[in-house]
């Protein structure tokens, strides 16, 4: 959450939200493993109708979390999808009942390695058993079964999230009328999968990662602006994770070759490019809001998810009702189009109503976090030529 507890700078149609909990006994994983007790931090927009047929599932990215719109209170910034949940938006709280849980094995409310392990009274830190995509979905599935809905109207989110929306199309079809995975894939490649081991080496190799056993070791404690917390490692994977959230084009756009802290001659050995001062600043903050182990279990996650090969995959889909809009971005280099369009490709193999939008924004990967007026209109009249029967 945000560390600044200032009043907000700007209001919100959402207004000022509250977390929830979701607590139950058990999920088996699907390793075998059993995680008990689970708990779930979850918010909700809008209302749910009398039919319980206009309930949407937000699903988040890597670093994060239920938190997808409004603001909490004294917080200065709102949700990570503010701009395109509430009244009015793409997804409309007037007309849907917006969902968004954290998944497990994060460090925002939801049970992960920085949780408390029932069997000795301590953070499970790597005693914390691995968890897969599927798992994240099964218990949302708990979630919406709480909430005492049977179908999702649609499920949508971006990079993990469309990774999570994939995987409750493939293992709950009758579950899910609408589907949007954006920006994502049905299996990461091997470059996708180099950028997460740099993150994981990172933390693993900074002294104070102790083998996940950091919170107990005296050199955290000497550490307090980051908290318990191998920061030098975890900082340096998100700034890796950054680089490959940008586009070159972006980054030139914003940093270029700008430099602080320089003589005449402009090679001073202290100057400091503004794009190192933002990727600082990035590994920074990012260590005051997540925890190391939940970035290496998440990181783990994304690399082992696959859903099957293309042709165990047709035949998956094939005689599926889910309508689909699969939405990808041009300068995204990390998550290319290309995936996409693997996706949409095995959904017209299976005869799936399928729609695909490429869209033209040079930010890069984070570019469906960022504001901008195509996938608004594409998600909402998307949505509603669906709630019209069209």
């Amino acid at each position: 959450m945000n560390d600044d507890k200032r009043e907000p700078i700007k209001e919100s149609p959402n207004g000022i939200v509250e977390t929830k909990f979701y607590d139950f006994d058990a999920l088996t994983l699907e390793s075998g493993e059993a995680l008990s007790p689970v708990r779930l931090a979850y918010e909700t927009y809008g209302k749910l109708n009398d039919a319980k047929d206009n309930a949407i599932l937000l699903c988040h990215a890597l670093s994060g979390d239920a938190h997808a719109a409004g603001y909490h209170t004294g917080d200065r910034k709102p949700g990570w999808w503010e701009f395109i949940v509430g009244p009015g938006r793409a997804f409309d709280t007037d007309k849907y009942f917006v969902i968004c849980s954290n998944v497990i094995g994060s460090c925002n409310g939801s049970t992960g390695p920085a949780s408390i392990n029932p069997k000795n009274g301590k953070k499970y830190g790597m005693d914390f058993p691995v968890v897969s995509i599927r798992d994240m979905v099964n218990a949302q599935a708990k979630l919406i079964d709480h909430l005492g809905i049977d179908k999702l109207f649609s499920v949508a989110g971006g990079s993990m999230g469309g990774m999570q929306v994939l995987e409750w199309a493939y293992s709950y079809p009758d579950r899910v009328k609408t589907a949007i995975p954006i920006a994502t894939t049905f299996r990461h490649s091997a470059q996708q999968i180099a950028f997460n081991v740099l993150g994981r080496i990172a933390i693993q190799d900074d002294p104070v990662w102790n083998k996940g056993e950091y919170s107990e070791t005296e050199a955290a404690l000497l550490r307090p602006l980051a908290g318990l917390q191998p920061a030098s490692g975890l900082g340096l994977a998100r700034m890796i994770g950054h680089i490959t959230y940008m586009s070159d084009d972006a980054m030139e756009r914003k940093f270029g070759r700008e430099v602080r802290n320089v003589d005449s001659s402009g090679k001073q050995i202290d100057s400091v490019f503004e794009v190192e001062r933002f990727l600082r600043h990035q590994g920074e903050t990012f260590v005051k809001r997540f925890d190391a182990n939940a970035y290496i279990y998440i990181t783990k996650a994304l690399d082992n998810f696959n859903l099957g090969n293309n042709q165990e995959l047709v035949k998956h889909f094939t005689g599926v009702h889910t309508k689909f809009l699969v939405i990808s971005y041009s300068h995204d280099w990390i998550y290319p189009p290309k995936q996409s369009k693997e996706i949409v490709k095995v959904l017209k193999y299976s005869w799936a109503n399928v729609t695909y939008c490429e869209i033209t924004q040079d930010y890069g990967h984070d570019a469906f976090l960022i504001e901008h007026d195509e996938q608004g209109v594409l998600v909402s009249n998307f949505l509603e030529n669906v709630r019209r029967g069209e």
